[in-house]
């Protein structure tokens, strides 16, 4: 069911490119949100970006309707993806924001009605808790790390486009002796788009590891509200990931400076912009790189 418009159109139509998927799909329904409210706009969303967030989230903005699409002259603003003092005073009634933002600091101040836009249907909050309180066993206290190990098109784009690399299995060992340090009972539930490489290494000889969900990249809800519903957060890198730890809101531990610093990818991507300055970066092996093309992660 399409919503009908809450306002009168005369408070103009504020809408946002529906491009990527879930973690972008997500960034970009933050944004506009964000945005039109500053800006004093009504926002609407792409019948795109409704089938993509509707079925996984109780989302309230209202639909555009596809027809009104091609009948509109657009005012086109491109956003790189950290917040600008001019994005407060973009003038246009008729807007089409574009790009991939996702960067917390266009939406941050509205924490708490981003969350709540971002709040699960039941029956998918239901099935995630279920899975999790199935790990328990006979432990009573434990707390639940979700781990996004980002792989699929990251492994060759990384290092041939953006001089960058990935996670690799010495990170992710850092990352969970972290939170074995700290938690006596941690739970590791991992979700991944490359879970074959994972099983590989990902040491498992302690028993606190899980590999959970399916790894479709076609239906990510099901990994995305596993992660969503732990305690704490491991990242890789990528917007998927960077959301699991922003809705949950504990620890959330991430690869830092996976790229060369003369990387064209930090022209597009800003760092301090992406990553909560309260979450813990852990510096990347970036050797690989620097070896050339022979050494696989």
């Amino acid at each position: 069911r399409l919503s009908s418009s809450p306002e009168p159109i005369g408070a103009g139509i504020w809408t946002v490119n529906s491009i990527g998927r879930l973690g972008n799909q997500m960034g970009e329904y933050a944004t506009l949100y964000a945005l039109a409210k500053l800006n004093g706009h009504q926002a609407y969303i792409l019948p795109g970006m409704h089938r993509y967030l509707s079925p996984i989230f109780q989302i309230t903005l209202p639909v555009l309707p596809e027809e009104m699409m091609g009948k509109i002259r657009w005012k086109n603003i491109n956003l790189h993806d950290w917040m600008s003092q001019d994005y407060c005073h973009i003038k246009g009634t008729y807007v089409m924001l574009t790009g991939y933002p996702c960067s917390y600091t266009f939406y941050h101040h509205i924490r708490h009605e981003i969350l709540k836009e971002f709040t699960f249907h039941d029956h998918i909050k239901e099935e995630a808790n279920q899975y999790l309180l199935g790990l328990r066993q006979e432990h009573q206290e434990v707390t639940y790390v979700g781990v996004h190990v980002r792989r699929g098109d990251y492994v060759r784009v990384m290092p041939n486009t953006w001089k960058g690399v990935v996670a690799d299995r010495g990170y992710l060992e850092k990352a969970m002796n972290y939170f074995r340090k700290k938690y006596q009972n941690p739970i590791f539930v991992v979700t991944s788009n490359g879970m074959d490489w994972c099983k590989e290494n990902i040491n498992v000889s302690r028993g606190d590891v899980h590999f959970a969900g399916n790894g479709q990249e076609s239906s990510p809800g099901k990994d995305f509200a596993l992660l969503a519903h732990c305690n704490h957060t491991i990242m890789t890198i990528g917007t998927f990931g960077i959301w699991a730890g922003y809705l949950v809101g504990g620890e959330t531990v991430y690869l830092a400076n996976y790229t060369l610093p003369d990387s064209p990818f930090l022209k597009v991507f800003k760092p301090s912009a992406a990553f909560l300055p309260e979450w813990i970066g852990i510096p990347a092996d970036l050797s690989p790189l620097l070896i050339g093309p022979t050494k696989h992660v």
